[in-house]
């Protein structure tokens, strides 16, 4: 009967061990198998024990005068191997009390190793079963090269392959399996390949998921969705996998694609397929299809867990639905340190430094520990909103309480709020007494701050410095020429462009998505490749007159072409976002938001017109650009002309 019982279990862990989220590994007992065919102490437990329901199962057995029954201690621990969060001290605390301990009893405590904090323990408890004659199955190795996994032992795990192949173990296919996911895991892929190739009789759809999932770790996308395509079977894991590889590999529109097929095949959902969408939905800013994965959650009754709660958090911040995300954070039964994250720069994002703060306060009051994401958060909110002191004294706090040590980010964000304040020589001075090389970025990010308070000399001067740090990046040549373009020095910005044209590079191009019945719409400046083309130049037309009867006047300062005025205002009536903007203005109803996602930061001009529009057309736009989100609104701004 034990050994009936490991079996099935350990079949039904097998299939599911190597799903792409860990959460599959929670499994319950087969529902064929009764608890009433155990010992009366073990057959009142319900199908899946918790730890307290364990132990007072464990004390019956003593109160019983059965501690010395070997079996129903071996039972015992195979509910905490189980278990979810095994109790590591106790699960050996049974098993040492075995005299003599069984196979089972044996396998069930190295997959308690293999769950610990040690899993390499295991194979410390592996080498006393083969000195005290307990012959392993197959189910040994199983558990064995579960640890080696989790541990990233490459040589032990060749090692327990080896012992594996010499005892006639290596043709099962769970064993088979789990050395597919030792070597993806510690990165060799070509091992995983040639086991899979070499036995093609001895596969079931774990062995197609492992190696789907190895290929996808590897970025090899092409040879994954090739293997996708030939899978005799299946299952959800196999699509989750697939839509998490894409996801996890940036291609987020290819990650939704698989997904929209993985519906109409009718496949069930599972919780890491609507993380990974939700965070596809979220990076592109697709509130639309957000909303919808929103809707299927309840809709099928999906408790709000916390990696579930979090995605939402995130998705409707990143799609501009601030106050959704507050008001999922409010009513989330349970938060970890993650969810505070998500929430704290989601409202720095959104520009709402002060609550970002008070809400890091709230973190710390309930005992969590920040980590340096939570600093960026802390830091990007000081610096949306111009909290200088604060962000002074937060980045003090991390370093000096915290003992977090500065990231790149976390001085990227403290030149952007000093250089965007103003303080140009303070974020000068920072860089240089930074312990560890400045990168490229954090040099653009005060060229930037040069642009916006026309420091000419500083600028030219860091400029110069880019062009030689990272000669082929044309974005350095654009802010220079920028600056320069500000002043209305063109030959400085003839000679910029030349150089940018010299070194055989152009300039990045901006584009603008904007979600619309189902759809999602890309534009690019000047763009006349959409099937509605034609009206949206007509709309542009009538914005134009509409918001020059308000007294709208073009900002062609930026502009990098010594060309005439009409031809500068004709380039930045033409930008993406002027375009999505012009098409939702045809496309949604009256009094309806326009939410629009940008990949570079919004220019001066185009900031103004939307503030304009939004009043003139009674419309609230919200464009989340490379920086931060603007909520325009009755001629207004959130950022308040601050970004």
């Amino acid at each position: 009967m034990n050994q009936n019982l490991l079996e099935l279990e350990e079949r039904r862990e097998s299939f599911f061990m190597f799903a792409y989220k860990p959460k599959s590994l929670l499994l319950s007992l087969p529902k064929r198998i009764s608890n009433s065919q155990l010992s009366p102490p073990l057959s009142s437990l319900p199908p899946r024990p918790s730890i307290p329901q364990t132990k007072q199962a464990h004390a019956q057995i003593i109160v019983s005068g059965l501690a010395a029954d070997s079996p129903l201690i071996s039972h015992l621990l195979c509910f905490l191997a189980l278990s979810p969060s095994t109790p590591f001290h106790y699960s050996l605390s049974l098993y040492q009390s075995i005299k003599y301990p069984s196979v089972f009893a044996t396998n069930n405590m190295i997959r308690c190793f293999a769950k610990s904090d040690s899993p390499p323990q295991s194979l410390l408890l592996f080498s006393s079963m083969l000195r005290t004659c307990v012959k392993p199955n197959n189910h040994t190795f199983t558990f064995l090269l579960q640890a080696c996994s989790r541990a990233l032992a490459l040589n032990e795990g060749a090692q327990v392959h080896t012992v594996a192949v010499k005892l006639g173990f290596g043709g099962y296919v769970f064993v088979r399996n789990a050395l597919i996911h030792l070597y993806c895991s510690c990165s060799r892929i070509e091992c995983s390949k040639r086991l899979f190739e070499e036995n093609a009789s001895s596969r079931d759809v774990v062995t197609w998921n492992s190696m789907l999932t190895a290929f996808l770790r590897d970025e090899q996308i092409g040879a994954a969705e090739k293997l996708f395509e030939e899978m005799p079977e299946r299952d959800v894991i196999s699509w989750s996998t697939m839509i998490s590889g894409n996801v996890q590999n940036g291609r987020l529109e290819e990650g939704l694609e698989c997904f929209k097929q993985m519906r109409e095949k009718g496949m069930r959902l599972n919780e890491a397929t609507l993380v990974s969408v939700l965070s596809a939905s979220a990076q592109l800013g697709l509130l639309e299809h957000g909303r919808l994965v929103h809707s299927l959650v309840e809709s099928l009754n999906f408790p709000l867990t916390v990696s579930l709660g979090t995605a939402l958090i995130d998705m409707y911040a990143k799609c501009g639905c601030i106050e959704q995300s507050k008001l999922l954070f409010k009513n989330m039964p349970k938060k970890d340190i993650w969810t505070w994250n998500v929430m704290i720069c989601g409202l720095a994002s959104h520009g709402l430094g002060k609550e970002a703060l008070a809400l890091f306060q709230r973190f710390i009051d309930e005992g969590f520990h920040p980590v340096n994401v939570t600093f960026i958060g802390v830091l990007g909110a000081c610096s949306r909103a111009g909290l200088v002191s604060e962000g002074r004294r937060h980045f003090k706090l991390m370093t000096e309480k915290y003992s977090i040590l500065p990231e790149m980010e976390h001085y990227g964000c403290m030149v952007d709020m000093l250089g965007r304040a103003g303080f140009l020589d303070e974020a000068v001075q920072l860089i240089e007494k930074m312990t560890v090389p400045p990168d490229p970025v954090l040099w653009a990010t005060l060229l930037g701050a040069c642009k916006i308070h026309g420091s000419i000399e500083l600028g030219e001067k860091i400029g110069k410095k880019l062009l030689k740090l990272d000669p082929t990046h044309d974005g350095h040549y654009v802010q220079l020429a920028s600056i320069y373009a500000k002043a209305r020095k063109w030959e400085d910005v003839i000679r910029v462009r030349r150089l940018l044209v010299e070194q055989n590079t152009n300039k990045a191009a901006g584009w603008s998505l904007i979600e619309a019945q189902g759809t999602v719409h890309k534009f690019v400046a000047g763009d006349r490749e959409h099937e509605r083309s034609l009206e949206i130049y007509k709309m542009l037309e009538k914005i134009g007159t509409r918001i020059a009867e308000s007294g709208y006047s073009p900002n062609v300062s930026s502009v990098l072409h010594d060309i005439g005025e009409e031809e500068k205002e004709n380039a930045i009536k033409e930008h993406s976002e002027r375009l999505a903007m012009a098409f939702g203005l045809l496309v949604t109803g009256a009094g309806d938001c326009i939410r629009i996602v940008k990949n570079l930061r919004v220019c001066e001009d185009c900031h103004e017109v939307s503030k304009i529009i939004s009043k003139v057309f009674e419309r609230e736009i919200i464009v989340r650009d490379g920086s931060r989100f603007h909520h325009f609104k009755d001629g207004k701004c959130s950022c308040l002309d601050y970004w």
